[in-house]
């Protein structure tokens, strides 16, 4: 069993920047890939970021790349997103999950609909406002 808790959320002004945490209470090498997404208000969840425990590789969705960085800190047992040039659209729940079996793809895994079959464990989430 993973306990993740998200922190670092806040509000921001647009064209602003914020980094969030993950930390778990445990991160396994067994663990394949660990993500973040969000569900912004009266939409569904989407994958933002994912990174793969094994390699590093990572996969970001498409609104995000070139704003958003995904990193971990295996001595920490953290995970953080940095996001930079935040604009309104940003505003949403963002949630931190654990992919503990391996079955699927670094980039299924991150979708919206992949997400159910392979992330096993949730943090309840930090929440993001990008408001002038």
């Amino acid at each position: 069993q993973v306990q993740l808790v998200e922190s670092g959320g806040g509000l921001v002004q647009p064209g602003g920047s914020l980094t969030l945490s993950c930390a778990a209470s445990k991160f396994s090498s067994d663990y394949f890939v660990i993500g973040w997404f969000r569900q912004a208000p009266g939409k569904e969840r989407e994958g933002v970021s994912c990174i793969s425990v094994s390699d590093g590789s990572t996969y970001y969705e498409d609104s995000v790349k070139g704003r958003f960085t995904i990193s971990r800190d295996a001595a920490k047992n953290t995970v953080y997103l940095q996001m930079n040039s935040l604009n309104p659209e940003d505003t949403a729940v963002y949630y931190c999950a654990v992919d503990s079996a391996g079955l699927y793809s670094l980039e299924y895994s991150c979708s919206a609909y992949g997400s159910e079959d392979a992330m096993d464990y949730w943090g309840k989430g930090t929440l993001v406002t990008v408001s002038a």
